[in-house]
């Protein structure tokens, strides 16, 4: 850690500096008593912070600096004045971590996963961000303390998905996360909402991403969309556009309204009606529109697979798939459990699941029967067939 200038001139502290068993192994800041940065105080890290003590009320700039990924954990939750993110490869959030100012992207996401809650950046009062992009945002959760209104700078890859939160009283607490990901089939969450199983006949659901809200008050929520959303499926114009959610009691997908839209079908934002974010499990975009064909159901060729490596029958091979790029895969098994799940699929399943929920997603799916089902958006058509998997792997 560098010190671009004193924390405190009679602070003593009780700080432990770990190393790592291997030579190779990253080194690590553990602070296991109280450490606090006054208000002049310029701190850059250049290495992982592990918090075991108090670290928090501080002043003052922290910043993290490095090529590779740095990682923040710990049983405590530091608190920083201005936080600066300069790492190329990421900041990896393992406990919530707040600020009370000013967070600068400069270069690099902070990452969290998004199979919890409990790791998170957490805006505090009346905390800030600048700096945000496509190269620069929360790849995972974001979090708002004492705040009405808060826009998430959270985003996936390359793409930053903003979403507004402006809500009839201060949230105590509200947190945000972005999923390019398949509601059908998400693969970093163990539940599944099937985007046919809707409130009214006409409304359409995007299954190309989805976004998770947890809060308490009455709010509504402005989304935002790009060339990747296609919303183009989902409406004939934005004025048929709207916010959508999954229903946690009716477990359905229901509209949460549109009341007003800027944009055109290719980079726009939306805004909801007033609904209560803890009703929903996600929410994401939606239309309806009686112009939309509906999808059509074709059967496809049933296919052979033994994935053993020699070359022969390893992957499932879908002819003329490079030219429908537009497409998600469906994979199930006997009792109807997804085991597989690709958006823009081009050839590569082998047998090997890659949901959280499938046993065997390691060693490979055990012999028997799959059935499939191959979307393509563009054409709105559904190919099914059979998949035989052998158990000479």
């Amino acid at each position: 850690m560098s010190l671009k200038k004193s924390i405190s001139r009679n602070s003593i502290i009780p700080i432990l500096l770990i190393l790592g068993s291997s030579a190779n192994a990253q080194q690590a800041f553990h602070n296991f008593g109280s450490l606090q940065f006054h208000s002049e105080a310029s701190v850059g890290f250049h290495l992982n912070l592990i918090d075991d003590g108090f670290f928090v009320n501080n002043r003052g700039l922290t910043g993290f600096y490095s090529d590779s990924r740095l990682t923040i954990s710990g049983n405590s939750n530091p608190v920083f004045n201005d936080l600066e993110i300069f790492a190329d490869n990421g900041l990896q959030l393992e406990t919530w971590v707040g600020v009370t100012n000013n967070a600068n992207f400069i270069s690099g996401n902070i990452l969290t996963e998004k199979n919890t809650l409990n790791n998170y950046l957490n805006f505090i009062n009346d905390a800030f961000f600048t700096g945000t992009g496509d190269e620069n945002h929360i790849n995972g959760y974001a979090g708002a303390s004492n705040k009405s209104l808060i826009t998430f700078p959270v985003g996936e890859g390359n793409r930053i998905r903003h979403l507004t939160v402006t809500s009839n009283s201060v949230n105590s607490l509200v947190r945000c996360a972005y999923f390019f990901e398949d509601p059908n089939a998400p693969i970093s969450l163990s539940e599944f909402f099937d985007t046919d199983i809707v409130a009214t006949d006409d409304l359409q659901i995007s299954n190309f991403e989805f976004w998770t809200l947890e809060g308490s008050e009455p709010s509504v929520v402005t989304l935002t969309w790009d060339s990747q959303s296609n919303i183009s499926l989902l409406a004939e114009s934005t004025e048929n556009v709207m916010v959508v959610g999954w229903n946690r009691e009716s477990n359905q997908w229901e509209s949460l309204g549109n009341t007003g839209v800027n944009g055109n079908l290719n980079n726009g934002s939306i805004t909801s009606n007033t609904f209560l974010p803890s009703d929903y499990e996600i929410i994401t975009l939606g239309g309806t529109d009686e112009l939309l064909e509906p999808f059509s159901v074709l059967e496809l060729d049933n296919y052979f697979l033994t994935p053993n490596g020699d070359g022969v029958n390893d992957f499932l091979l879908i002819e003329g798939i490079e030219t429908v790029p537009n497409n998600i895969l469906n994979i199930y098994n006997r009792y109807g459990v997804l085991v597989y799940s690709k958006l823009n699929y081009a050839n590569e399943f082998n047998g090997r699941s890659n949901r959280n929920a499938v046993i065997s997603r390691n060693s490979g799916l055990s012999a028997g029967v799959y059935f499939y089902v191959l979307t393509v958006n563009d054409t709105r058509e559904k190919f099914q067939g059979y998949l035989y998997i052998s158990d000479s792997q």
